[in-house]
């Protein structure tokens, strides 16, 4: 048991009184709330206040402290800071009250009595606040100075995090005007959400890190945001270093444009992706002890969060075949077209390192590898993406270590001919909008290989045909109800058919079918009527076989053939 000191259920009521104070760590990242999540909290604030919830959850609130009184806010700070700013936004509507003679003095009597309990006291004469809440580096001086003596709010020379406050304020400050016309009716909307907004709070001892809540909260079943941890621990290894203000800056510059160009969401899988492929494989729980256990000083820091902004720019351009990266590299488009269709991620460590450490040629060589060994092993496959993700990043380390490529160490992943072609003749595809790409995708190739044809996968001509249809009539009396469960979906029951056609073909019988098949410009559909007079389950079942034997050649990488 490490360092939880406990977990309560407390009210907004609780939480701000008995002289508490809660400190947003300094590098915690800016406020960040927008407008549909201030909706979310005064929608879920109106339900409470109309009666139709008894209360409302908002969630649980990591703290951090040693004294009991002062406590660092690890997780929620979005809801604590937005929370402070509603109460800030009820006290200028009271004030105006106030101002215009409506019962001015019990306004005022408010007025004092909300300051006190939710926002903090206030020197009348120098107008210095002893505020509960204590924003970050980059947002208290704006909410001190600013928002807490209910000035007019300054739009120039403001930060992002500052502006979307202000936003903040005046959202709720428009709703709250809108809504309550009496100084009363306002107190009783405070009275009511202090009471019924109620947290799970989890406090835990100053002497544990923030790296140590993460992984005994998240043991707990407790989702914390990962990529704010990791800047907190980055951070944190600095100041200690006592930095100069310019080390800071430039820290908070290179997180700032990481965060811009990934998001924090995204930041998360980038992060793994980039360790593994240097690292030996570790999974996302196991990846922030990790870090820091390797990385302590403030060399390992910068060298860290520098790489992982050189970085950034390649794993954005790895997911998006049109990216500029790819100006100068032929062909990698179409192979990356592939893996995004595929929708394929576990090459992403793989191609990290390929990129910055082979030849364009050998990295072309590499993508078109994956492209296949994706086709054949997740497709048609479906086998265990875990277990190749483990053999890519193998390969990745190995390419950073050697700055070379021996393509046969992907042989592990590699599903050979035979057992290629036994999943091919079986596979089945299901009818939505993934599937019907990856069919489209299928059927275009083989068109193009056996006939020359190109299809434009872009182009909305061409649609997916059910020879045998997915509501198939009576009239398909070929079919008992349990083969056409077997065969509706399966590959050698679909084709490449213009959308006019289909639509005419509709669920005709296959005699009635027949002439739209000929009419279209697809060759492999055009064989369908040549080749058969029937369609019946082995019909199905041997053009899809033939298809196999099309597709064996076409996604292959002969050294792993061998």
């Amino acid at each position: 048991m490490i360092g939880i000191q406990g977990t309560s259920n407390d009210t907004y009521r609780k939480l701000m009184g008995n002289g508490l104070r809660y400190e947003i760590p300094k590098f915690q990242r800016d406020y960040s709330w927008e407008t549909e999540h201030w909706d979310d909290l005064w929608q879920d604030i109106l339900l409470v206040i109309n009666s139709e919830e008894v209360e409302h959850y908002m969630g649980y609130l990591v703290l951090q402290t040693g004294d009991n009184k002062t406590f660092k806010v690890i997780d929620g700070q979005q809801r604590l800071t937005t929370l402070s700013i509603l109460m800030l936004a009820v006290l200028k509507v009271l004030q105006e009250f106030s101002d215009t003679g409506n019962e001015k003095e019990n306004n005022d009597i408010r007025i004092d009595s909300y300051r006190k309990n939710y926002i903090g006291t206030l020197n009348t004469v120098t107008l210095i606040s002893d505020n509960k809440l204590k924003l970050n580096r980059n947002s208290d001086n704006y909410y001190r100075n600013n928002m807490v003596l209910l000035k007019d709010l300054p739009l120039r020379n403001t930060n992002s995090s500052e502006k979307q406050m202000r936003e903040c304020f005046l959202w709720f400050y428009n709703k709250l005007n809108r809504k309550f016309k009496t100084g009363e009716s306002i107190a009783n909307f405070v009275e009511t959400i202090v009471d019924k907004l109620f947290f799970t709070v989890i406090t835990v001892t100053d002497q544990i890190n923030a790296f140590k809540v993460f992984e005994t909260l998240n043991a707990r079943g407790v989702q914390l945001s990962s990529s704010d941890l990791l800047k907190n621990y980055l951070f944190s290894v600095i100041d200690e270093t006592k930095p100069h203000i310019s080390e800071i800056n430039e820290l908070e510059n290179l997180w700032s444009r990481i965060i811009g160009k990934l998001g924090s969401r995204k930041f998360e899988d980038y992060l793994r992706y980039y360790w593994n492929s240097k690292n030996k494989t570790v999974r996302k729980n196991q990846l922030f002890k990790i870090i820091r256990t390797n990385v302590k000083s403030k060399e390992d820091t910068f060298k860290l969060i520098r790489d992982l902004d050189d970085t950034a720019d390649l794993f954005i351009a790895i997911q998006d075949p049109e990216s500029e990266y790819w100006n100068e590299l032929k062909g990698v488009r179409k192979f990356l077209s592939e893996l995004k269709l595929f929708q394929i991620k576990q090459t992403n460590s793989l191609l990290i390192a390929a990129y910055k450490n082979l030849s364009p040629t050998l990295f072309l060589k590499l993508v078109k590898a994956v492209s296949v060994i994706s086709f054949r092993y997740n497709i048609i496959g479906g086998l265990n993406p875990n277990e190749q993700e483990e053999r890519y990043n193998a390969v990745a380390n190995k390419i950073t270590n050697t700055k070379n490529l021996n393509i046969k160490d992907l042989q592990p992943v590699y599903v050979l001919d035979n057992n290629f072609e036994n999943d091919f003749a079986t596979k089945q595809f299901k009818n939505n909008t993934r599937s019907h790409k990856i069919v489209k995708y299928i059927l275009a190739r083989i068109e193009e290989y056996k006939f020359r044809n190109d299809i434009n996968l872009d182009s909305d001509i061409y649609t997916i045909e059910h020879i045998l249809p997915e509501s198939a009539t009576e009239e398909w009396g070929e079919f008992t109800d349990e083969e056409i469960e077997r065969c509706v979906h399966r590959l050698g029951n679909l084709t490449l058919l213009e959308k006019k056609l289909n639509r005419e073909a509709d669920t005709l019988q296959f005699n009635g079918k027949k002439p739209f098949f000929e009419r279209s410009n697809s060759k492999i559909t055009n064989q369908i009527p040549a080749n058969n007079d029937i369609w019946n389950e082995i019909k199905i079942k041997a053009r899809q076989k033939e298809l196999g034997k099309a597709a064996k050649t076409i996604w292959s990488v002969q050294e792993l053939n061998q």
